[in-house]
């Protein structure tokens, strides 16, 4: 990477102020004064800034669990909501972080933020097939139509087929069910207990790709994926 660049990346200065401060001498690359913007940088290299070495290693890639609050939507920019990438924003400045998967303004839970295109790619993509665990509060008690439907594969008002998916109850309250999808689509939750005259008063995603959200990060809090977390969802 250019020195220039990795400067803004791990400090904060913009590419401008990193390229004042490597032509005045004020950079050291493995314990040579570097005057070039256009150095290219290794990850591993020792970088010192007046004097000062920049601690940790750098990041290609940046990967938050965020626990989304309702009312937030899930996009890396909007003009009239906060969106999840606001709520990190402040943390990775320079980062063009963005919702590796959506949910509604008005659902909550885990959502993956990422600037590594590859992996959003082959979470997203259909035929890797990657399992989503929500927990969903109806408006009406679970039947056994609608687990029996769902395993078979709900087939929506507008005609399209879905996968097969799992719901069964969670806990004591028969509206309250824990639902696994196979595939993502738009609103699919709602529209497949629609065909079933069943409403969604609440939906919390719960987990992605096996990988669950921590259950110690309260409504709009997040943290960096562990090296476990990141492994389970690099190998779906």
């Amino acid at each position: 990477m250019r020195l220039d660049k990795y400067l803004s990346e791990r400090t904060g200065l913009t590419r401008s102020e990193s390229r004042k401060a490597i032509t005045k001498g004020r950079v050291v690359v493995d314990g040579v004064v570097c005057r070039k913007a256009d150095t290219q940088v290794a990850e591993t290299a020792a970088v010192a800034v007046d004097g000062t070495p920049l601690a940790g290693s750098y990041q290609k890639y940046v990967y938050i669990m965020l626990n989304k609050p309702e009312g937030v939507v899930s996009a890396s920019r909007d003009k009239r909501d906060t969106t999840v990438v606001d709520l990190v924003a402040a943390d990775y400045p320079r980062r063009a972080l963005f919702p590796a998967g959506r949910l509604d303004k008005t659902s909550t839970g885990f959502v993956l933020l990422t600037d590594d295109g590859g992996l959003a790619h082959d979470l997203l993509a259909p035929a890797h097939h990657v399992d989503k665990v929500y927990q969903v509060t109806l408006d009406t008690p679970l039947t056994e139509a609608m687990q029996t439907g769902f395993a078979a594969g709900v087939t929506l008002a507008d005609g399209q087929q879905m996968a097969p998916a799992e719901v069964e109850p969670l806990g004591e309250d028969p509206c309250t069910v824990q639902v696994t999808l196979h595939q993502g689509v738009y609103h699919q939750i709602k529209r497949m207990f629609g065909v079933y005259g069943a409403g969604v008063n609440a939906l919390h995603r719960c987990a992605i790709g096996g990988v669950a959200l921590d259950p110690a990060l309260a409504p709009g809090e997040w943290r960096k994926l562990t090296v476990e977390e990141l492994h389970q969802l690099q190998q779906r």
